[in-house]
């Protein structure tokens, strides 16, 4: 694999995290001001690597802005993508996990403190997981569990669309890499870890994290366009736009049907715009955890990157993003949930964080006018 590609891979896996921890400002009491989303998004489109862009505002629910820029294919084909198009969240779906394995805390049906090795017995017996039984489900959620990422150059072909590899044989991946650390000791940014939560979710469940998702969020939120895919060939469902990643010998390919097995609950969730808002609405409003379980996710470890606010000032606006070789999807939204603006970028492009400034500037000429 290329020395493009595995930026692709590795520098958007720590840039997730990294922008989870970023704030910003506009929500105030009074309605905020939005500038114009068509044209910040015909901005954004200008950037070289980007294939095409939607994005929506949501204010208290109610949707104040919207557009589409680019093409839904490369080379300015297949016209603009439709704004309410399902598009591949990544690993803001790690939210959702941590949501739905904080609900089972809450319920008493799991602990922070729980051992990995008493809750997957097989990764211990199998050694398929260094040190298990010192790993806690807190450091998990956290990221300070240790866990080397199995999402790398080395160990994954992104171009595999079509085998299917249980969430366990993606954990196997990782025991050929060294430890990031003691458990527990520094953050150090791993799908392992949340790959590890979803098989905890259906063990303490009984039933597939698909399902959990369904009844404990999708449903109950009225996010009804939005699923997890699970195994290959499952993709996005209706029109929607296609990212590119170039191979070694220069050829781009469609990533349209990157590997369903790749996500889980790690990076698997397909949703839109309006899908999205309204799950970080109901976080942002409490309805999902209560308020120092919430905290094990908006508040990052010590050591975690971060970025300067957006905007400057108080209150803050949290940044959410996921993607991987050929999209970046970024969520913005307010801690009390009043405000989202929920993004999706198809790119074609071996630098990825170039897309990630440009959204963020993006953001900044919707959510910061005059600043």
């Amino acid at each position: 694999m290329n020395h493009a590609i595995a930026a692709r891979l590795t520098g958007l896996a720590c840039a997730m995290l990294t922008l989870a921890a970023a704030t910003t400002t506009p929500a105030t009491a009074t309605t905020p001001e939005v500038a114009n989303v068509q044209q910040a998004l015909d901005a954004l489109a200008r950037t070289s690597g980007v294939v095409g862009t939607i994005g929506e505002v949501y204010v208290d629910g109610k949707r104040v802005g919207q557009g589409s820029a680019g093409s839904r294919l490369l080379g300015g084909k297949g016209g603009r993508i439709p704004v309410g198009s399902r598009y591949r969240i990544g690993s803001q779906t790690k939210l959702l996990t941590g949501t739905v394995a904080l609900q089972l805390v809450k319920e008493g049906k799991l602990g922070l403190e729980d051992k990995l090795s008493d809750l997957l017995p097989e990764v211990a017996s199998q050694d398929i997981v260094e040190r298990a039984d010192e790993i806690t489900v807190r450091q998990l959620l956290r990221h300070t569990s240790g866990i080397p990422n199995w999402f790398t150059p080395d160990l994954v072909d992104i171009y595999d669309f079509t085998t299917y590899y249980p969430p366990i044989d993606l954990v196997k991946k990782s025991r050929s890499q060294p430890r990031t650390g003691e458990p527990g000791e520094k953050f150090s940014y791993s799908n392992t870890n949340y790959t590890l939560l979803g098989m905890i979710i259906e063990k303490v469940t009984g039933r597939s994290l698909a399902s959990e998702f369904d009844r404990r969020l999708f449903v109950p939120l009225g996010m009804s366009r939005t699923y997890l895919a699970v195994r290959p060939p499952q993709g996005i469902k209706g029109p929607h736009g296609h990212g590119y990643s170039t191979d070694d010998q220069g050829q781009a390919h469609d990533m349209d049907r990157l590997n369903a097995s790749y996500g889980n609950g790690s990076g698997g969730v397909i949703s839109t715009s309006r899908d999205i808002s309204a799950f970080y609405r109901a976080f942002g409003q409490g309805k999902l955890l209560p308020p120092a379980l919430q905290k094990l996710l908006t508040d990052p470890p010590e050591n975690a990157p971060s970025q300067p606010p957006l905007c400057g000032g108080e209150p803050q606006l949290r940044v959410i993003a996921g993607g991987t070789a050929s999209f970046t999807s970024v969520t913005f939204s307010s801690p009390d949930g009043r405000i989202q603006f929920a993004t999706s970028t198809t790119t074609n492009t071996p630098d990825p964080a170039a897309i990630g400034r440009a959204i963020n500037q993006t953001a900044k000429a919707v959510l910061c006018p005059g600043k």
